[in-house]
């Protein structure tokens, strides 16, 4: 599975044999602890006379992308469309591909990886934040006020960064923890605010152990826990329990969920990968490859080889 690493990064979207990143890459990249590097849209698109395109893989390092004009965000399970601005944040658990409409581009994004804001003193783990767990909110529409907003933090951004202040990557964080908090505010409160009951930490503790189990990195990788008894037992609830409170919370199943998560990741594999159908059934917990075709024809209307067409 590729898993794109910052100096392939540099190396894919910036053309290789112009040097390294044709400028772009920092020296000593591989020696920092924790990276961070912010780009201007245009001024890529000038220098290299190339869209930006973005291809469909997951990535070791996150991302924020202030975006103008016509572009599409494609997921494993779903497409977003973007007619003049939205703010898009990318994590390493979910892959995507990002497609310019027109010609016309604009915009910034900054790539950084979880070890940057590490060094804050704000101690933040990035995949505790809302707007980076899964089955959040990745892409947001901006009003006109709004991408000005975001303009401004990212012209800060990039300006701070060609600077010598002494304690500039101390300011980039606090930029950088800007942006993610005006993201949040975007998101409906429902994805911020849990109530702090006994119910509401099995649901949350049920969402981190499914997420726990992927994503598949290997032919070989097998998941541990298929089935809502699974999940009950390594919870210390009973399943009825278990079953009663994400019903609850999510408005689904324990069994749904599961399905859910197991189907968005057989997607993944298989646009991503060239792993054959067997070894993608057999990594996803079934024993006949006939189960897992029929499972995926259930769930999507469409064969594992139709959908990998």
């Amino acid at each position: 599975m590729d898993s794109t690493t910052l100096e392939q990064f540099y190396s894919k979207e910036f053309h290789k044999g112009r040097g390294a990143g044709g400028g772009l890459l920092p020296e000593g990249i591989s020696k920092e602890i924790g990276h961070f590097n912010v780009f201007n849209v245009g001024e890529i698109v000038a220098q290299y006379r190339k869209k930006p395109f973005m291809p469909y893989n997951r990535r070791l390092y996150y991302k924020i992308s202030f975006i103008t004009g016509r572009h599409r965000a494609e997921y494993a399970d779903k497409e977003i469309e973007i007619d003049k601005y939205a703010l898009l944040f990318a994590t390493p658990r979910l892959p995507y591909r990002w497609l310019p409409l027109d010609e016309e581009q604009g915009g910034y994004f900054c790539i950084f990886t979880e070890e940057f804001l590490v060094q804050s003193k704000s101690g933040v783990v990035l995949d505790d934040l809302p707007i980076f767990t899964p089955g959040g909110y990745p892409v947001f529409m901006l009003s006109d006020t709004e991408a000005e907003d975001i303009r401004a933090i990212f012209e800060k951004m990039y300006k701070e960064l060609s600077g010598n202040y002494a304690y500039k990557y101390d300011l980039l964080r606090n930029y950088l923890m800007e942006l993610i908090h005006y993201g949040q505010k975007l998101q409906p409160d429902t994805a911020l605010y849990t109530a702090n009951t006994s119910s509401s930490r099995t649901a949350s503790l049920f969402a981190e152990l499914l997420e726990r189990q992927f994503p598949i990195a290997s032919s070989g990788q097998k998941l541990s826990l298929r089935t809502a008894k699974d999940y009950a037992e390594r919870l210390a609830v009973h399943v009825n329990h278990l079953n009663k409170v994400l019903k609850e919370h999510t408005g689904k199943t324990t069994t749904e969920l599961i399905k859910n998560r197991i189907v968005q990741e057989a997607k993944i594999l298989l646009r991503q990968t060239d792993w054959n159908i067997s070894e993608i059934a057999y990594s996803l917990g079934f024993e006949e490859v006939a189960h897992f075709s029929n499972f995926f024809k259930k769930e999507t209307t469409l064969s594992p080889a139709g959908f990998r067409v």
